[in-house]
């Protein structure tokens, strides 16, 4: 008589850290194809096959894993715009790119529209990664240089207010104005260079 097999779970075990990540790559997927409302424990925990209860062991609430999110997109968003703005500076990009990184970062890549909605849902703090993250890039960047010389942070502060501002209202109001849909970014561009 033979036996029958018993299943085999196909879910493998995961470290604190990779069922973390595995959160987080979830969540932000869940961003970018549903926009904030989706990113919600239920869903992200239905998204990688683990519990509800896994997910507010590591994040606590529905809050934290936002909060959490949004620390991994701010160090992904200024790591990347910073490299670029190092490429500018060493003559090798065009300073469209940063324009570009900074606005599909806010835009394209959920950040904007997360951090409104972690406002909007009473999460008061919902900016500091960002704000953060972005301070501490200018710092970076600013070093070895003179403010007259590059205003750095005046630049960002009107970049990703711009950015911020082309995420959440950008579309509408460029059709409400007969402009075209990236005239922001053309724009921001324009200010940028003309501060050079």
């Amino acid at each position: 008589m033979s036996s029958v097999p018993t299943p085999v779970s196909t879910r493998r075990r995961l470290s604190p850290g990779e069922s973390r990540d595995a959160a987080l790559d979830a969540a932000r997927s869940l961003l970018v194809e549903h926009g904030p409302q989706a990113v919600t424990l239920k869903a992200v925990a239905a998204r990688i096959g683990r519990t509800h209860a896994n997910l507010l062991h590591h994040f606590g609430s529905a809050a934290g894993l936002q909060k959490a999110l949004i620390a991994r997109m701010a160090q992904g968003i200024v790591g990347t715009i910073g490299a670029a703005v190092l490429r500018t500076r060493a003559g090798d990009q065009d300073p469209g790119e940063v324009v570009d990184l900074t606005f599909d970062a806010f835009g394209k890549g959920g950040a904007g529209a997360l951090a409104s909605w972690m406002i909007l849902s009473g999460n008061e703090d919902a900016l500091d990664p960002i704000l953060t993250a972005i301070h501490d890039l200018v710092d970076e960047l600013a070093e070895g240089h003179s403010e007259s010389e590059r205003p750095i942070h005046e630049e960002t502060l009107q970049l990703v207010l711009m950015a911020l501002g082309d995420a959440l209202l950008g579309a509408p109001m460029a059709r409400a104005l007969g402009l075209p849909r990236d005239k922001a970014r053309g724009l921001a561009l324009g200010a940028l260079l003309a501060k050079r």
